[in-house]
């Protein structure tokens, strides 16, 4: 049901003001979710702008669609990755958009509900399926697919790529020994096996939220569908065109930021080289030199907020 779900937009209002959006225009909401964001945006396109919202949960598409049902068909609602929002934009015959907003993570919803297996509260653990798909009718591996076939070395890899966990070696021998004989299906399992192996002992930070986000991050191909999606963003641009990344950990911000600054750099020729032959010019100017940042009055009512990054940038004609 709609009203179940609920997902409370992170910097709105620097949001809003950084897509620089006018009447009529053409946005795209990569992460469409709870439609957060998205109401705003239609407001601010309003009378006869576009805004297409792009979701790989289906339930997220269902919700968006009866809460912004008053706009009509200025809303277009499809079941796909924000990785695919070229092949999107060439489906739909548009030739370029305005806006495209990339709210990266997990939202209020899929996290608090535990069948979603994103969370690890102890209370609820036990009855905590260790799924994490973001799609799940995708028939994609879940997390406890993952856990069963995975070898030490994968999951070391993840855990130290995916959660720069500390004492990833010892865990990911700890998860291969314990599952010959007790399959890892729950969190409460998974969590067991965290303490077993002796992970985050008297460290401030519950570890399993690393180890959770590797896992999450691993079975969505996470990363890669941001370099994806970063890709195909910058493609449909017009000219003038805002990109806004909203990202919530330091690997995500840190393949936004570096992307951005390829893109507003261009050349891609080595240092040494003393004259450029790739030709490559810019295709963005970066708004945001520095992330902007959830004030003190926003984590207080959604702490959730805390880690988020917002980075912004405007597409250049030279490369339209």
């Amino acid at each position: 049901m709609s009203s179940e779900f609920h997902h409370l937009p992170v910097l709105l209002k620097e949001t809003i003001e950084q897509l620089d959006l006018q009447p009529g225009a053409v946005v795209i909401d990569g992460t469409l979710g709870g439609a957060g964001h998205a109401s705003s945006i239609l407001e601010r396109i309003s009378p006869d702008g576009l805004l297409v919202g792009l979701d790989l949960d289906e339930q997220a598409l269902s919700t968006a669609q009866q809460r912004l049902s008053g706009y009509g068909n200025r809303l277009r609602c499809v079941h796909s990755s924000f990785r695919e929002i070229d092949r999107v934009v060439d489906s739909m015959s548009l030739a370029t958009v305005d806006a495209v907003l990339l709210d990266l993570g997990v939202s209020s919803h899929q996290l608090d509900t535990p069948a979603r297996g994103f969370r690890f509260a102890d209370a609820q653990s036990e009855n905590t399926p260790l799924d994490m798909r973001m799609d799940p009718g995708s028939g994609h591996p879940t997390a406890a697919e993952l856990l069963r076939r995975a070898s030490a070395v994968e999951l070391q890899s993840w855990f130290q790529r995916y959660g720069e966990l500390p004492g990833s070696k010892r865990l990911a021998r700890v998860i291969t020994e314990r599952r010959e004989t007790e399959p890892l299906r729950t969190a409460a399992d998974l969590l067991r096996t965290i303490r077993e192996a002796g992970i985050g002992r008297g460290r401030r930070h519950n570890p399993a939220t690393l180890v959770f986000q590797a896992l999450r991050i691993a079975v969505n191909d996470e990363l890669s569908a941001l370099r994806d999606g970063l890709e195909a963003a910058i493609a449909v641009l017009r000219p003038g065109g805002r990109l806004v990344v909203i990202a919530y950990h330091s690997l995500e911000d840190r393949i936004v930021k570096h992307r951005m600054r390829d893109a507003a750099r261009g050349c891609v020729c080595p240092p040494e080289l003393p004259v450029c032959s790739c030709d490559q010019q810019p295709s963005l100017r970066i708004i945001t030199r520095r992330p902007v940042r959830p004030g003190e009055d926003e984590i207080a009512h959604n702490p959730r907020a805390r880690s988020a990054r917002l980075r912004s940038a405007e597409r250049l004609g030279a490369a339209a």
